[in-house]
């Protein structure tokens, strides 16, 4: 009977902690989510949708800064050519704030597992929603 009344407990507990992200912030983790699923299947024009099409896109890298999306998907795609240097991505949001109505901040860490070598580092996303859709604005990932 105690035993019982611990797991609806914790059953309640864990069910508030999943609700209480607001609406904003389920989609951007399904966007981010969605990213991560393209990069695995390959697909870094799939990667891309996550991001601002725009030439004010900015993208800091261990390069320095790079703006555009042209400019970033094309750096991408020389930078990962092949599955053996793309491998599998993990992501994992440390931290997001709610900035104002339409901008979220995000810390976060990011992984690749890969044949190539594996390679991992840290991120920080300034997230807008434009026309109803949230999308990265500026990333910088080292």
């Amino acid at each position: 009977m105690r035993a019982g009344l611990l797991f609806i407990a914790f059953s309640l507990f864990m069910f508030k902690g999943v609700y209480a992200q607001s609406n904003d912030e389920q989609q951007i983790r399904q966007m981010l989510a969605t990213q991560v699923a393209q990069w695995n299947k390959g697909s870094i024009e799939g990667y891309m949708h996550g991001y601002w099409e725009s030439d004010s896109l900015l993208f800091i890298g261990s390069k320095g800064p790079r703006y555009g999306y042209k400019a970033t998907l094309d750096k991408y795609k020389l930078a990962y050519p092949d599955d053996a240097h793309m491998g599998k991505l993990t992501s994992t949001i440390t931290e997001m704030r709610k900035l104002g109505a339409d901008y979220y901040f995000l810390v976060g860490k990011w992984a690749l597992k890969r044949s190539a070598g594996d390679v991992s580092g840290d991120y920080t996303l300034l997230i807008r929603k434009i026309k109803g859709k949230w999308v990265i604005v500026v990333d910088h990932s080292s």
